[in-house]
C-alpha cells in the first residue's frame, strides 16, 4: 500500500506533467448540455428561463465555445437525472 506521501507525490508529479501539456494522465469529466436539454423537450430560450441559466452561457455550452464550471455542471447533471425533481427544488428556493 503507498504512503501518503507517495499518493501525494505522484499526483504532484501528473500536476507537473499536465502543465507541460501531458494530459495522457487524467481527464476532465464533461457534461454534453445539448444532450441534457433535448432530453428534456426544452428549447434553449425555455430550458434557460426553467433552470435559471443566461441563455449566452447555455449557448456557448452548447456550441463548446466555453464549459460548465463545477456547480453548472452538477446542476445539469442533477438535471439529467430528474429534471421534474429539479425543477421542484428551483419552485421552493426561487
Amino acid at each position: 500500500m503507498k504512503s501518503a506521501f507517495d499518493k501525494i507525490a505522484a499526483g504532484l508529479e501528473d500536476a507537473i506533467a499536465y502543465a507541460k501539456g501531458d494530459d495522457s494522465r487524467g481527464r476532465v469529466a464533461t457534461v454534453n448540455v445539448k444532450a441534457v436539454r433535448e432530453a428534456t423537450a426544452l428549447t434553449q430560450a425555455a430550458f434557460a428561463r426553467t433552470y435559471h441559466f443566461p441563455i449566452g452561457t447555455l449557448r456557448d455550452w452548447e456550441q463548446g465555445r466555453r464549459n460548465p464550471d463545477a456547480g453548472s455542471a452538477m446542476l445539469l447533471k442533477m438535471i439529467q437525472a430528474d429534471p421534474k425533481g429539479v425543477e421542484r427544488i428551483i419552485a421552493k428556493v426561487a
